[in-house]
């Protein structure tokens, strides 16, 4: 029963890895199916999710975000974009993200990754741009700033999505293999010993 639970656990946590391509917060959703998990499984199931596990994870969450913010707004400001122009940056890689996953949908699963990232990252160029545009700055500076708020914007989506990778991979491992080890070590020594 608890392989069947730690299954549900998987499908769910790729579920909200992947919806961070659409600028959702795909790593907390993670994080909170996995506390949830943690806490409402039954005491007696191993293998389980530890606490330090969900701890850890909660620090790669924060770690992702800070990746993907630095990355989007640096992007911009590395060019010399104010924050009017970052400011309308992240909103732009919000809206793009959810048009560009919505257009590309009619290609299965593939598509609405490709046209969140896309759409994103050409949402932030739009936003930087726009941002700047009542400003002194010239068509070249402009453009300049977009298109760091793009590159910015797609290394920061990937750089969340890597760090969601290991958040992903280690909930997956200690909750089929319980990386603590404690019950089915005891358990298997007791089955073997007369």
């Amino acid at each position: 029963m608890v392989y069947v639970a730690a299954t549900l656990l998987l499908l769910a946590n790729m579920t909200a890895w992947v919806s961070t391509l659409i600028t959702l917060p795909g790593n907390w959703i993670l994080l909170l199916f996995t506390f949830l998990y943690a806490y409402f499984l039954p005491a007696e199931y191993y293998p389980r999710v530890s606490w330090t596990v969900v701890i850890v994870m909660a620090v790669l969450a924060i770690l992702g975000e800070v990746l993907e913010f630095l990355a989007g707004a640096a992007g911009a400001a590395k060019q010399g974009g104010s924050r009017w122009g970052i400011v309308l940056s992240l909103v732009g890689a919000f809206v793009g993200s959810l048009t560009g996953a919505i257009m590309l949908s009619f290609v299965p699963v593939i598509g609405t990754m490709i046209g969140a990232l896309l759409g994103g990252a050409l949402g932030a160029f739009g936003g930087a741009w726009a941002g700047e545009h009542s400003s002194e700055k010239t068509h070249e500076e402009r453009w300049a700033i977009g298109k760091g708020a793009f590159v910015g914007r797609i290394m920061g989506t990937v750089g969340k999505l890597a760090v969601g990778v290991i958040m992903l991979v280690l909930v997956t491992l200690d909750s089929f293999f319980d990386l603590s080890a404690r019950p089915i070590v005891t358990e298997a020594v007791s089955m073997l010993s007369p």
